[in-house]
């Protein structure tokens, strides 16, 4: 289906450009969302008489996204789950999750704009970067950790999730020196 972008959309085009996608793909997504028209004739005189109206409102909410990204842009924010020793979580922190720590931080931002590649699984900093407008995105960093204690520990660079491994070899050595202990007491 040939659909007419009214805005850009990553990996597919720029605003006003007619590209072809998949039926489900405009169907599902471009068309509810407005972020496309079907390009048939009546709807290219339709974009082009609205072309001077969409290209200011895309300027003018791109300024507001930007103005707020320089404020979000290296914020940090912390969330605290349930891990092992390891420092694997007992379930993962998902784009709701971090959407919902940074709205608590005072910025508004949806789940939709948190891009996550796969849910975050341990405990450390993570780079995540927020979409604010197709064309403007921040990072922040969130700080996951099992308590607040441990952030702020964590994000001063302090090592948390140490934990020992005893090798056999290492076994053997303190029981060998055990042994020794004990039997030269008996003497």
């Amino acid at each position: 289906m040939d659909v007419i972008l009214l805005q850009r959309v990553a990996k597919l085009g720029q605003m006003g450009e007619t590209v072809r996608v998949k039926n489900g793909y405009a169907r599902n997504f471009l068309l509810p969302t407005g972020k496309a028209l079907r390009a048939t004739e009546a709807n290219k005189k339709r974009f082009q008489d609205q072309k001077a109206d969409l290209e200011a409102r895309n300027l003018h909410e791109k300024g507001e996204a930007s103005s707020v990204a320089e404020k979000l842009n290296g914020q940090s924010f912390i969330i605290v789950r349930q891990a092992g020793e390891t420092g694997q979580l007992y379930g993962s922190v998902s784009a709701r999750d971090v959407a919902d720590a940074v709205s608590a931080g005072g910025f508004k931002v949806s789940r939709e704009q948190i891009e996550l590649v796969a849910p975050m699984k341990t405990l450390g900093l993570h780079t995540v970067p927020v979409h604010l407008h197709p064309e403007v995105e921040a990072k922040v960093t969130i700080n996951v950790a099992r308590s607040p204690e441990e952030a702020e520990r964590q994000a001063k660079g302090e090592a948390i999730n140490v934990v020992e491994e005893t090798t056999i070899q290492d076994l053997g050595l303190e029981v060998g020196a055990a042994l020794a202990e004990a039997g030269g007491d008996e003497d």
